[in-house]
């Protein structure tokens, strides 16, 4: 499935900078980032428990949020963009 993964993460202090770096690294492990806090990623059951899982104990939850949307496999008709990024398939392969 399809889950879109957004984050905010309050950096005001150095262990807030830190926490956004770590965000981002575990999310990159996953899927395609698709703005500054937001990542698309094909995950089955286990995998997003365990994403949520790692996340969760990254935030500080007095200062930060998460936020998971599940797309689906269906997803395709789920999305539209406009702008300047370029968008791409995420069953696809991505050659670097």
């Amino acid at each position: 499935m399809l889950v879109l993964i957004t984050y905010d993460v309050n950096t005001s202090d150095a262990a807030g900078r830190g926490r956004l770096r770590r965000i981002a690294k575990e999310c990159v492990n996953y899927g395609q980032r698709v703005q500054n806090s937001v990542f698309e990623c094909l995950l089955d059951t286990a995998q997003c428990r365990k994403l949520q899982n790692e996340l969760c104990k990254i935030i500080d939850p007095e200062k930060d949020s998460l936020r998971f949307y599940y797309l689906g496999k269906k997803y395709e008709n789920k999305i539209e963009h406009f702008g300047c990024k370029q968008t791409y398939l995420p069953e696809e392969p991505m050659i670097l």
